[in-house]
């Protein structure tokens, strides 16, 4: 190990390299880019994107992208492709090629064979001269001018570039299929980000230990009823409507400003027109409206009537935060 080596200048000068390589992508898009898209887009079967060593594993990369975003995509490795694996191409899929150099001899063997089906073929190739490159229906070039290897050997920045090239091509599909919020949740269903855009307050909220008291109720009850449902906080009911909210920090500054606690009852301590919020909002609402009222409880209503109560801790046992 050399310990004369500044670790952070070959930090910075690799983004640098790699990000510098990025911005001059935007002047090597053309049509075929917009061609393939479309292509794409009115194509009824799915995209197969292939590649061998580290353009393979970009290949996943962005085959999982594509079908995170509404593009029925699969993973084929070239490799595998040429013996046996060509069978997962189907007469209406596109194939995307990723490849650096486009002169591999998995390429050379498997292109033709593609070609002789039909199916279209999109390449993302450093090399418009290469095999691929002469020989695809649509060529986006990903050319890069080094590598981030202080040898120029790893693949660093070419990778980048492709993968880059990958996320633009999802992103205007994505756009394309005006692709939303709620089609996102249906694909990420089980994740932290999944559940911030399908799980409602319902889902998780406390809907049995459902604390209430009545205006007259004296400040023993609240404290055993507080107590009890353990959500530090409970209703104030009147005709079956909400007319105010007792938290923690409510008989604390009951405690801090009175000294005999007996003449008191549940209307002189509670807070008035306490925020709530629908049983069928989203859970996330809820996260934002306790964050922009500082608060770490909302009262649950349905047709205005007291529903239940969610709590922030709630959001956070479920990863909504």
């Amino acid at each position: 190990m050399n310990k004369n080596h500044n670790i952070l200048k070959i930090a910075k000068k690799t983004l640098a390299i790699e990000s510098e390589a990025i911005a001059n992508l935007i002047d090597l898009l053309t049509v075929d880019f917009e061609k393939a898209v479309r292509t794409i887009i009115t194509s009824k079967g799915r995209v197969i994107v292939t590649g061998i060593g580290k353009s393979a594993n970009i290949a996943t990369k962005i085959v999982a992208t594509f079908n995170s975003t509404g593009t029925p995509a699969i993973f084929m490795h070239a490799a595998d492709a040429i013996h046996g694996d060509l069978g997962i191409i189907q007469k209406d899929d596109v194939v995307l090629f990723i490849s650096k150099s486009g002169n591999t001899p998995e390429i050379k063997v498997l292109l033709p064979l593609i070609k002789d089906s039909g199916n279209k073929i999109i390449a993302i190739c450093g090399n418009q001269k290469s095999y691929l490159g002469e020989k695809t229906d649509f060529f986006i070039n990903s050319y890069v001018k080094e590598e981030a290897c202080p040898n120029n050997l790893a693949p660093t920045t070419s990778t980048t570039a492709q993968l880059v090239l990958g996320d633009a091509i999802a992103v205007t599909l994505l756009q394309l299929r005006d692709f939303q919020s709620g089609d996102f949740a249906k694909y990420h269903p089980g994740g932290a980000l999944g559940k911030r855009l399908y799980m409602r307050v319902e889902d998780i909220m406390h809907k049995s230990d459902k604390p209430f008291v009545n205006p007259n109720a004296d400040i023993k009850d609240v404290i055993m009823e507080i107590s009890s449902k353990r959500l530090g906080t409970t209703a104030v009911i009147e005709d079956s409507l909400i007319i105010g909210i007792i938290t923690d920090g409510d008989l604390r500054r009951m405690i801090e400003t009175h000294q005999n606690f007996e003449d008191l009852s549940a209307k002189d301590i509670m807070s008035k027109n306490p925020k709530t919020i629908l049983k069928d909002a989203l859970a996330v609402d809820a996260l934002q409206t306790m964050e922009n009222n500082n608060i770490t409880q909302l009262l649950v209503v349905v047709d205005d009537k007291y529903y239940g109560v969610i709590h922030l801790h709630d959001l956070l046992k479920e990863g909504i935060i």
